[in-house]
């Protein structure tokens, strides 16, 4: 529970600047720079009788990014308590270059392609605001998407982006 209320306030991160007005406002309204940490979740669902697999490629590909990705500051594979066959991938970016480096990475192009064979369903979810490369790779990707975009409300611990 701990992790995830820090995850949470991370994602909901932009640090107060002052606008054009001298008023203060949030980078969440004007920082599209792609330079603030972000959440992934992407939601994956494992054909009957693939889990064992499918859980063998997951691992495979965590160890690759956690080798290979520096900006992949958080990358966990969680069980759905209700749905054998559902698992969400838990994804924490230190940027939206990270990302795109993600999704040029071999090894994780290479689990995409087993996930076709094993799995049928495959949904992301962004938690913070990113460039529009992100936005526009997840569309050539082919996989749905809904973004939630940060608001005014909350911060980022400068130590989590350092």
């Amino acid at each position: 529970m701990k992790l995830l209320t820090i995850l949470l306030s991370i994602l909901i991160s932009t640090a107060a600047v002052a606008d054009h007005h001298g008023n203060l406002a949030t980078g969440a309204e004007h920082d599209m720079s792609g330079d603030n940490p972000f959440i992934l979740i992407a939601r994956v669902q494992v054909k009957e009788g693939m889990v064992e697999e499918y859980l063998r490629i997951a691992e495979a590909v965590d160890n690759a990014v956690e080798k290979t990705e520096p900006g992949m500051l958080f990358h966990n594979f969680d069980a759905d308590p209700d749905d054998p066959l559902a698992f969400t991938w838990t994804e924490l970016y230190a940027n939206s270059d990270a990302f795109l480096l993600h999704t040029s990475n071999a090894p994780v192009l290479e689990y995409v392609g087993q996930h076709a064979q094993l799995g049928e369903g495959f949904t992301l979810e962004i938690y913070g605001n990113v460039t529009a490369a992100v936005i526009e790779n997840i569309a050539d990707l082919g996989f749905p998407l809904r973004h939630f975009k940060t608001t005014r409300v909350g911060y980022v611990r400068p130590s989590i982006t350092n």
